[in-house]
């Protein structure tokens, strides 16, 4: 099954990167942060968020990786998962995208949940989260 929703963020905190370590410095500075999305449509509920980048924000190059922790309902089905997502920016594309949702993390109605999916930005900034799922 394929289902989408729409999402906004809040909560987008930084968390400093190995406090106790001397920093090891690269060309693109890497950073952590944890976020809240709350989601609507098809997709609909929040998910707790895991953020890491290597970024440069003056020329929007880099790469992120997320892991999100879902509590909510697809196409109506509730329950909890986890997904993570992946992808590289040379500026103004993407690309190297990843997007799984991890196997066994399903719990309620998406127990045994496995797939893929999307994140996409709309030319107006409206972000977009697809499902490409199937359930045991």
């Amino acid at each position: 099954m394929i289902t989408e929703g729409t999402f906004t963020v809040s909560g987008f905190t930084a968390v400093p990167v190995a406090p106790d370590a001397a920093p090891v410095s690269t060309a693109l500075a890497v950073g952590v942060a944890t976020m809240v999305k709350q989601y609507s449509g098809d997709v609909e509920g929040r998910s707790t968020t895991l953020f890491t980048s290597a970024f440069d924000p003056e020329r929007g190059v880099g790469t992120y990786v997320a892991m999100e922790s879902f509590e909510g309902s697809l196409d109506g089905r509730t329950g909890t998962f986890n997904f993570v997502h992946v992808a590289s920016t040379h500026g103004t594309d993407a690309y190297d995208q990843h997007f799984a949702i991890v196997a066994s993390s399903g719990t309620g109605e998406l127990t045994g949940i496995t797939g893929g999916g999307a994140l996409e930005i709309d030319a107006d900034g409206t972000h977009r989260m697809r499902f490409d799922y199937t359930l045991d």
